[in-house]
């Protein structure tokens, strides 16, 4: 592999992924696609350290590359505002799409099988470090054994331990419920994005996520955008609320359930961690801070990681431009002071943009102009307020830390 990190000598394997969530498995998809790249994914063995099973949602134009694993997909896209009103949207060509990680898992695997320098590795990951001719990996296997994998590079996805410091840290965090309804009560073709005909917080904002999986299945979500997380038994009742009292689905059960913390912050993700070490996904930065949405950025890192492993370039370059990441810290600053209302914010922007320049926007592809355009359509008073004052604010180290990324 001219260029790569096959050329080191003393290196077992090319590479060493750590983590086989999204952001690993996207990376070993890419990196053996075109044959070359040697491949070591290393996943946690069943246990506590596994997580749960997650849902990733994104939208993409055309055939994708997860098609198969694909739970469903949407053509329009909705938003409720407070007083009720519904905006719908056609966001074609694009389509909003829906994986669940167990199905996403299984697909790259069986592909990863069929790749003769690719294998799956189930272990604990316990110390990643530079080493002599590259990079080495500690980690024992279910059976005890300490192992010792060295690589040209080794690209760690395990989410930090504490997040770096930020000048604003808020927290996306939420509890869906799988329910099936006793009778039709979803359009299977409408994704209902954000409704906000929730009771609000005090601070930050609260919305509905309605994902349709058949006219009597879906999954629902309470969501909320502030700093900290519910207990269980609040995202309960609130979720009992929303089902019954705002989307009045009727007699229902609910068959199974997912929880999660995302964080949206400001902070800058350091994506080196040695010579040779490299960290990729939320880890790296590719969480989008205003929206928490990850999936779709982890791809076009991984895509970009893979060329430059091929031809040579940065290794992991950044998963968002400087101007969509000022932007997003313009946008936390001002939800976070309250300066602008959120629900009013979001709906409006439903509301005056088109559907596809929007979802093209929150992916960091459009112009400077389009994104003139967008600005225009914001408080402009408030967000212009903030970004005066966001350069001069201190990063301070926040509390915690946020897992199982969209």
């Amino acid at each position: 592999m001219s260029g790569g990190p096959a050329g080191r000598s003393g290196a077992e394997t090319d590479v060493v992924i750590v983590g086989g969530g999204a952001s690993g498995l996207s990376l070993a998809h890419h990196l053996t696609r075109t044959g070359r790249t040697a491949v070591t994914v290393v996943e946690a063995p069943d246990g506590p350290l596994r997580p749960a099973e997650r849902t990733w949602c994104y939208w993409e134009e055309g055939p994708g590359e997860f098609d198969e694993a694909v739970a469903a997909s949407w053509t329009r896209l909705r938003v409720h505002g407070r007083d009720g009103d519904a905006i719908t949207a056609d966001p074609a060509p694009l389509r909003y799409r829906m994986l669940r990680s167990t199905s996403f898992e299984s697909l790259v695997h069986s592909r990863l099988a069929r790749h003769p320098r690719a294998r799956v590795l189930r272990a604990t990951a316990h110390d990643v470090r530079d080493g002599a001719h590259g990079a080495e990996v500690r980690c024992t296997a279910p059976d005890g054994r300490g192992l010792t994998l060295r690589a040209g590079y080794v690209f760690d996805s395990r989410p930090p331990r504490r997040l770096p410091p930020a000048r604003t840290t808020l927290l996306q965090h939420f509890r869906g419920w799988f329910v099936r309804t006793a009778a039709p009560r979803f359009d299977p073709c409408v994704a209902d994005l954000m409704d906000f005909r929730v009771p609000q917080p005090r601070h930050g904002l609260a919305f509905g996520y309605v994902l349709p999986l058949a006219p009597d299945r879906a999954l629902v979500e309470y969501t909320e955008f502030s700093r900290a997380p519910l207990g269980t038994a609040a995202y309960e009742a609130a979720l009992r609320h929303y089902t019954g009292e705002v989307l009045r689905l009727g007699a229902l059960s609910v068959e199974s359930a997912e929880q999660g913390v995302i964080p949206m912050t400001d902070a800058r993700f350091p994506r080196r961690a040695g010579r040779a070490v490299f960290r990729i996904g939320a880890a790296g930065g590719a969480t989008r801070p205003a929206t928490g949405y990850t999936f779709a950025a982890v791809q076009r890192q991984s895509r970009r990681v893979a060329r430059a492993l091929s031809e040579g370039g940065e290794v992991v370059p950044p998963p968002h431009g400087r101007r969509a990441l000022a932007m997003d810290a313009v946008l936390l600053r001002a939800l976070d002071t309250g300066r602008v209302d959120g629900p009013d914010f979001f709906t409006g922007l439903f509301r005056r943009v088109p559907a596809e320049r929007l979802l093209r926007f929150l992916d960091g592809a459009t112009s400077p102009w389009e994104e003139f355009g967008i600005g225009l359509r914001t408080p402009v008073g408030p967000m212009l307020r903030t970004a005066a004052e966001v350069p001069f604010l201190r990063r301070r180290a926040p509390h915690g830390t946020g897992e199982n990324p969209p």
